[in-house]
């Protein structure tokens, strides 16, 4: 499959060099730092963005040489620009993110120093904490009965149960979960670990309940498309690549059913994974492995979780003097 252009900037407002070396940086993320698409996107709309400003706000074409000569104002003033078209903290943080690096591949090819992007402080982000999914309501997400009634075929039902009963029983993103091929899930009984590819292609292991392992071979018994051992377990409704949009539309529809929030998102199942873990007294290294966290801090985030509904529980349990 042909790899999709990654946008330029607009040639009215950017120089061809600077076009160049903005593919250049990108390949050199995508190879060597394996960045995922949608973040290459994100960091290539970023920098065209900010090109884009800095031609108008200047009035001139972007060079290297001129970009390379960035006020810490022009910065400044480009983040402002951002935050008046409502764009929140953590979009800046990345905005900011994409163009330190695009102005350290620069100057590690000789091409020039910005020393004001080191000059600007990142936005501050308030911290907010995942929303999981009472329990009930997950397992309800892998209980195919729950949509009796819609319009689609029974294998649909099966494969939508299983995927979700997999995002919930086992921590996976959604991107892990459709990743797997036929060959690496095991028949139930014949094996409870899953070796998953996660971020920056870093494979891990996973246990997987057997009730889910039965969910899944249940789907595969049902569905009318050949799945071939090295091909993907889970397909779309004409034997292609199921598309995780297709899971999030499923998710809606049933959370609407079940009168859950917009928060109940397939990532959702994630965090409700991590958080039942932890409220049943599961350490959270072990947790931090599972999810295939590089650090720690990231995981910590759902002590914040349980500590919060402690506190609930004390609010509505203890009795006042």
């Amino acid at each position: 499959m042909a790899k999709r252009a990654e946008p330029l900037p607009d040639p009215a407002c950017a120089a061809s060099d600077v076009g160049q070396q903005i593919v250049r940086w990108l390949t050199h993320l995508r190879a060597e730092r394996r960045l995922s698409p949608k973040t290459l996107e994100a960091y290539a709309r970023d920098v065209r963005q900010c090109l884009m400003f800095l031609g108008q706000h200047w009035s001139e074409m972007v060079t290297l040489e001129r970009f390379a000569a960035l006020e810490p104002s022009d910065i400044r003033a480009f983040m402002a620009a951002r935050r008046a078209d409502d764009i929140g903290g953590r979009s800046l943080m990345r905005s900011l993110a994409g163009l330190r690096s695009f102005a350290r591949f620069l100057e590690r090819e000789g091409l020039g120093k910005v020393g004001a992007l080191g000059a600007i402080r990142a936005p501050k982000v308030g911290k907010s904490l995942p929303k999981p999914i009472h329990m009930s309501a997950a397992k309800r997400f892998a209980d195919a009965s729950e949509r009796a009634g819609e319009d689609r075929e029974p294998w649909i039902w099966a494969r939508d149960a299983a995927v979700m009963a997999l995002l919930y029983g086992s921590g996976l993103r959604i991107s892990e979960a459709l990743g797997l091929k036929r060959r690496d899930v095991p028949l139930p009984g014949a094996g409870d670990v899953l070796v998953v590819t996660g971020k920056g292609n870093k494979t891990r292991m996973v246990p997987v309940l057997q009730n889910v392992l039965a969910l899944i071979h249940e789907y595969v018994a049902m569905c009318p498309h050949s799945l071939a051992p090295e091909g993907p377990i889970f397909v779309g409704a004409r034997g292609g690549t199921l598309r995780a949009r297709i899971i999030q539309l499923v998710m809606a529809r049933m959370r609407g059913a079940l009168g859950l929030p917009d928060s109940a998102t397939p990532h959702a199942l994630r965090h409700s994974f991590a958080t039942h873990l932890l409220s049943r007294g599961g350490d959270l290294r072990a947790i931090q492995e599972l999810l295939g966290h590089a650090s720690l801090s990231t995981t910590q985030i759902y002590t914040g979780i349980d500590s919060e509904r402690l506190l609930d529980v004390y609010r509505t349990a203890h009795p006042r003097a």
